[in-house]
């Protein structure tokens, strides 16, 4: 498998046809790969809850278009915000295990590479923060 503008322009065009308005990928290997490796094209927006990870920290690439990444206190304040691109000051970054965090697109035709320890698992109420 190529991570290539091809790939990026398919997925890209089922993030831009679904009502989500994103649409991952998954890479792993096997059903039995424990791993969380996915690429998730997003397009400006598309609503990603306020969420954390207790059990993983989570790692983030951009590997096309730009993001703007949030981190929130555990009352929903903002807390700090970082533009994120390929080719800029800032193409990835690894969000600490328990951070709440967010994301809003900038860019149409964004993709992002994401890694999470472990086994897939859907996020639990307490993980998702409502404001």
């Amino acid at each position: 498998m190529f991570l290539n503008t091809e790939l990026f322009d398919n997925l890209s065009a089922q993030a831009k046809a679904s009502p989500r308005l994103r649409m991952n990928y998954d890479l792993r290997n096997t059903p039995d790969d424990q791993s969380q490796r996915m690429l998730n094209a997003l397009e400006p927006g598309t609503v990603l809850p306020i969420h954390r990870h207790r059990g993983s920290t989570e790692t983030v690439v951009v590997l096309r278009g730009k993001v703007k990444w949030l981190y929130y206190d555990e009352n929903g304040k903002v807390t700090d915000t970082f533009v994120v691109a390929p080719g800029s000051h800032l193409c990835g970054l690894s969000v600490p295990k328990g951070q709440w965090h967010s994301l809003e697109c900038l860019e149409s035709g964004s993709v992002i590479l994401e890694t999470k320890d472990g086994a897939y698992s859907p996020l639990a109420a307490e993980d998702v923060m409502e404001l």
